[in-house]
């Protein structure tokens, strides 16, 4: 880990600063190189929480954290590849170590993978699609909940999609990994249901992301909502007052879907 020249979080209680509701909160965002993953770790920072930035690319993180130390917040950079499974591990202790609990984690990171006819699909896109989309996301919860369980209010965001409850053709590799994603999300929050964790899913909807125009490249990306859009309902679902869990917070609609936990 890297931590920027302010890499600290900021001690000041939150209620103490108004414009910046996260204040003294520590927040890990995977996929912060650029997209939604980037936007939210820059939101979370202005918001006040120091934020743990997780990206494949040093010199994506490199940017994050200029932008990050533009508003005066202040970053940990994490180079790693999710599907380094130690490396989550070893991620996991580190973060025991220097900060004792994590109080925000935001799963962002995901891969399109192969837009084809089920049948299609090759065996190595499909374990690689898997291995980013579902195990990742795993390996985290099984590095992250100890420390999201040790914060005064834990809370949990993990991005899914609409893909999920629409079953599109040639979509079946993303689909069914955001399927998983979802049934994950539902299974740690029913887990947590008697704790001060809350875990739920986020569903951006169509956003100017780099997937977004891998997946449709004929569609003009300025008829799309910005990143920014995403990301300013992402910190909405990390404040400590928000205290839905195992539920679903559609973008598009802009409302919780009727999902909720059994009593």
């Amino acid at each position: 880990m890297t931590d920027s020249p302010a890499g600290t979080p900021n001690p000041a209680p939150a209620e103490h600063v108004t414009d910046r509701p996260l204040a003294g909160k520590v927040a890990l965002v995977t996929g912060a190189t650029r997209g939604i993953g980037a936007a939210t770790a820059l939101a979370l920072a202005k918001a006040g929480a120091h934020v743990i930035a997780v990206g494949r690319t040093q010199g994506g993180l490199e940017e994050l954290d200029d932008a990050i130390q533009a508003i005066g917040g202040s970053t940990t950079l994490v180079p790693l590849n999710l599907t380094d499974s130690e490396g989550i591990d070893r991620l996991g202790a580190a973060l025991f170590e220097r900060y004792g609990h994590l109080d925000i984690y935001v799963a962002n990171a995901g891969t399109l993978g192969p837009l084809s006819p089920l049948g299609h699909v090759f065996p190595k896109d499909w374990d690689s699609t898997f291995a980013l989309n579902v195990t990742a996301n795993w390996r985290c919860v099984r590095s992250f909940d100890p420390l999201l369980r040790l914060a005064p209010a834990g809370r949990v965001v993990m991005v899914s999609s609409g893909s999920p409850h629409k079953a599109k053709a040639y979509w079946g590799p993303y689909a069914i990994c955001k399927s998983a994603l979802e049934t994950m999300a539902r299974t740690w929050a029913a887990e947590s249901i008697n704790s001060q964790l809350k875990i739920n899913i986020f569903n951006p909807g169509p956003t100017r992301t780099n997937m977004r125009a891998k997946a449709f490249p004929g569609e003009d990306p300025m008829t799309l909502p910005a990143p920014e859009v995403a990301a300013e309902a992402i910190v909405r679902m990390c404040l400590p007052e928000m205290d839905f869990t195992g539920r679903i917070y559609d973008l598009p609609q802009g409302k919780w879907l009727d999902y909720q936990m059994p009593a």
